[in-house]
């Protein structure tokens, strides 16, 4: 089956307003052709001038050929505007679908995709691709058929009024020509794509370096700790220096090139005004040296379309590494929670297909249950929540909920049936009443209030003006982690889902905001069942069961009192605590 064009494709996204980009390059096609009349009316005053010299007086029509020029070259920019305007609206209304077409493919894919995709990365193709998209509708392909017909225009006058001058104004065309596809072509597609990797990995690290932000400034560590996102600055750098060295020497060939027009035809001039100079042929002169510029310009603009169409097919190529990416199966004949339980049986996982970060994991968690997962950091732990929520599918094994395996429970009756709460929890820029009515869209005022009451979240509501209403992100109105984090709870609470899941929820936390968090998180926790992840071990020590993850397996299981008597990695992880929690700053004598 043929491949489909890139264009082909950006206009199946724009429907009916497709015929609006073919009347833009009609438009724009007629308004370059009608852009040179003006070139020809100053040839004619160059004549009325050198007939009239040194009577100027009897140039008469000087005044008639200056309006017409003027009048010419407003018609030119007016029918070239239109042809923007038609592009335009065909050039939103793709960028819209695409848009529209990755965020709903999203919707479908692996809650988890976000997380091994990278969110800068993902930030950036639906933003910047998508919009690579919508640029090279709305200005570039019009000026490419603008372009295409300058030259064709451009022909006729050259070989008009003095066929050998105008031979002479083609040969630099030429030698541009040559050097422009020795910049183009196969080898610059390639080049495009490394760009666009360098500048995706540098977008996609500069996100997590953000993120991070918080834990370099509380451990005070430098930024070049975070060697990957220095790593591709680094990559960025050499690559960007590497390639315009490389085209340094082509490019100022071309530059010469096109910009030389002047030189052959001071040649010419010399060698065809060996018997005498008539005037006829000054005037063909004089305007050759006055349009030969438009030829510079208009090979300039070529160049330049065959790097615009490898940035779109290159954006095409990275909007497609996302709905490319499967979606999560959905059973033809769904199950559904019975109850609360959740349990894991056998359970296997891979990131990338080969090495095993879950290695047969087996668990059993009753309704109404509280149970901790605790262990070294990488063991595993949040894997297991994410595989608990199917953010990911297991490679073997299976995950029940309710008795039904996860893959078999249709994805919004999943969602509602578990509660998260992450260590850095999201807020949209909007009002506090919008971002916890996420956790139930039909909630009245009174119930969301309700929610940030047994939240602890009434000092944030009482100190600001508007309350509830207060639009989070604007004029100066901003929240700290851990009142971001009672936000986040009440959501959790308006939902009022049946399975919570806590990920390190207090990591960040100060102690007020802690005590009043770890005060949300009683009120929220009553009556569900509960699994938590935590490093800080007083948070989980009266857990029903604490199972503590080392390399992928569950290697303990029980009480604290029950664990701590094994003597074996929890007790160790136990005494580490209980120390540093004694731990004071000596002082100075």
């Amino acid at each position: 089956m043929k491949k489909q064009s890139d264009l082909s494709r950006l206009m199946g996204y724009a429907g009916n307003y497709r015929y609006f980009t073919y009347a833009s390059w009609v438009l724009s096609a007629v308004s370059a052709l009608v852009a040179l009349v003006p070139f020809v009316y100053i040839w004619k005053i160059l004549r009325d001038v050198l007939n009239a010299a040194p009577d100027y007086a009897q140039a008469v029509n000087i005044p008639h050929y200056g309006w017409m020029a003027v009048l010419f070259a407003v018609l030119a920019y007016l029918i070239y505007i239109a042809a923007l305007m038609c592009s335009h609206l065909s050039a939103f209304r793709v960028a819209t679908n695409l848009r529209l077409e990755v965020s709903e493919h999203l919707a479908t894919l692996p809650l988890g995709f976000t997380e091994t995709f990278g969110s800068g990365k993902l930030r950036k193709i639906i933003h910047e691709s998508t919009g690579a998209a919508e640029t090279f509708l709305a200005h570039q392909l019009p000026d490419k058929y603008n372009a295409m017909a300058t030259p064709i225009g451009l022909l006729v006058l050259l070989l008009v009024f003095d066929w050998r001058l105008g031979l002479l104004s083609l040969v630099p065309v030429a030698l541009g020509f040559v050097i422009m596809s020795a910049m183009t072509g196969r080898r610059m597609a390639d080049k495009m794509r490394q760009y666009g990797n360098a500048l995706e990995s540098m977008s996609n690290e500069a996100v997590e370096y953000v993120r991070g932000i918080p834990v370099v400034k509380t451990f005070g560590q430098s930024v070049f700790s975070f060697k990957k996102f220095k790593a591709t600055i680094d990559e960025y750098e050499k690559w960007v220096i590497a390639y315009t060295k490389e085209l340094r020497m082509p490019m100022m060939l071309y530059t010469a090139a096109i910009n030389g027009v002047f030189a052959f035809l001071i040649v010419g001039g010399l060698l065809f005004t060996r018997n005498g100079v008539t005037s006829e042929f000054l005037l063909n002169l004089l305007f050759y040296i006055i349009i030969t510029p438009v030829i510079s310009l208009t090979l300039t603009r070529i160049m330049y379309m065959s790097e615009n169409e490898l940035v779109v097919a290159d954006a095409l190529a990275r909007v497609d590494s996302v709905l490319d990416a499967e979606p999560v199966p959905e059973n033809d004949h769904p199950r559904h929670p019975k109850d609360a339980s959740v349990s894991l049986k056998d359970v296997h996982f891979s990131y990338d297909g080969k090495t095993d970060v879950i290695k047969g994991v087996s668990l059993k968690i009753q309704p109404g249950q509280m149970v901790a997962f605790v262990g070294p950091s990488g063991g595993g732990k949040s894997t297991l929540a994410n595989l608990i929520c199917r953010f990911f599918d297991v490679q073997s094994g299976s995950v029940r909920v309710g008795g039904a395996d996860v893959r078999d429970i249709p994805k919004e009756e999943l969602m509602d049936t578990i509660s998260f709460v992450f260590q850095n929890s999201r807020l949209l820029k909007g009002s506090i009443l919008d971002n916890v009515r996420l956790g139930r869209a039909q909630a009245t005022e009174a119930e969301v209030l309700a929610a940030l009451k047994a939240a602890q979240c009434m000092d944030i509501v009482e100190k600001f003006p508007e309350g509830i209403h207060t639009v989070i992100g604007t004029k100066g109105v901003y929240l700290s982690g851990g009142e971001q984090q009672r936000i986040a709870i009440a959501r959790a609470m308006l939902k009022n889902a049946p399975i919570l899941l806590l990920d390190e929820a207090t990591a960040f936390a100060d102690p007020d905001n802690e005590a009043k968090v770890q005060a949300a998180f009683a009120q929220l926790a009553k009556g569900k069942t509960v699994l938590m992840i935590a490093h800080r071990l007083s948070t989980v020590a009266n857990a029903d069961c604490i199972y503590v993850v080392q390399d992928g397996q569950i290697v303990e299981s029980g009480t604290k009192d029950e664990l701590c008597a094994q003597n074996g990695l929890f007790a160790r992880m136990w005494q580490d605590y209980q120390a540093s929690v004694q731990w004071k700053v000596a002082k100075e004598g």
